[in-house]
């Protein structure tokens, strides 16, 4: 059941990392540090004082961020470990009915892909359907390092956004 914003802005840090603290995947600390900007007069507020706490974390914490995310089609999805929002978004696009060529396909880019950057292949797939990630995965895998950790960053904005679209009622 979604948290009307009103309770988010009287709530302690507690309560609200609580609450929000998984809008950006196993990383409560953006949630921690969005907490300072209270009260937020509407969810975009809320979701750029949450960006912004992204986005002035050092290099090293980003990456810690990007690293929580899980694969898409992945270990976590084929374990059950996916949290709720993951599971939700990997299974809406498709994710979680591969056939066994997708599979393999999705498994291939995923290894790849973290051989290259290092990190999890990230993107905003609510409104993609499996063929359209595999092609924007393969396109991305020639993109550098340093332009695919922006994509990444850009990318979670937009998952985080739906999240708290889903979570919070303004």
């Amino acid at each position: 059941m979604p948290i009307s914003l009103a309770e988010l802005n009287h709530a302690d840090r507690n309560a609200f990392v609580a609450r929000v603290g998984g809008i950006f995947e196993h990383s409560p600390w953006v949630a921690e540090q969005a907490w300072e900007g209270l009260p937020f007069k509407d969810l975009a507020a809320l979701h750029s004082g949450m960006v912004r706490a992204m986005r002035a974390a050092p290099h090293l914490q980003q990456l810690a961020l990007l690293r929580a995310h899980p694969e898409l089609a992945g270990k976590a999805m084929s374990s059950n470990t996916l949290t709720a929002d993951s599971a939700n978004e990997q299974t809406r696009s498709g994710l979680t009915n591969c056939s066994p060529q997708d599979l393999a396909t999705l498994q291939g880019l995923n290894a790849a892909y973290n051989k290259k950057f290092g990190w999890p292949f990230i993107a905003a797939v609510k409104y993609l359907d499996r063929a359209s990630i595999i092609k924007l995965f393969a396109e991305r895998l020639e993109a550098s390092a340093a332009d695919e950790f922006e994509n990444c960053l850009a990318n979670i904005e937009k998952i985080t956004r739906w999240r708290l679209d889903d979570q919070v009622s303004a």
